[in-house]
């Protein structure tokens, strides 16, 4: 289940946000963190499996009319694995229905091997001569 970020769930959000390569350095979650309280563009959601009553994920999205942007993604090691994370993207896409799922350098190999799981082939960019 995704929950919408609230600022109780602050040092939740930052331990989850910590085990992202980029964001290991204080200085650079801090300002994620700022980005997604203060952009109402930027959403933060954390992810909590069905059985369990503790949090064991977080996915920061970048919300546009067409276009949901998977900017990052982190889940407690006893959780990774693809299952957790396309159950993660299967909830976003409920959430955000009329929206494609699009990801960064990081997220499109996750996202590319969802969409495959799910039957569903990428869109080549629209130079791309297929």
């Amino acid at each position: 289940m995704l929950v919408k970020y609230k600022n109780d769930y602050e040092k939740i959000a930052m331990g989850l946000l910590s085990f992202v390569p980029d964001l290991k350095p204080l200085d650079h979650l801090q300002t994620e963190m700022a980005l997604y309280q203060n952009d109402p563009e930027y959403l933060l959601y954390l992810w909590r499996p069905a059985d369990s009553r503790d949090f064991a994920g977080v996915v920061g999205v970048q919300v546009s009319q067409d276009i949901i942007l998977v900017r990052h993604i982190s889940l407690m090691p006893s959780e990774r694995g693809t299952h957790q994370t396309f159950m993660v993207f299967d909830e976003l896409a409920k959430l955000y229905p009329h929206q494609k799922l699009m990801g960064t350098f990081e997220t499109t190999p996750l996202l590319v091997k969802w969409e495959k799981q799910r039957g569903e082939e990428p869109t080549p960019p629209e130079d791309d001569p297929r």
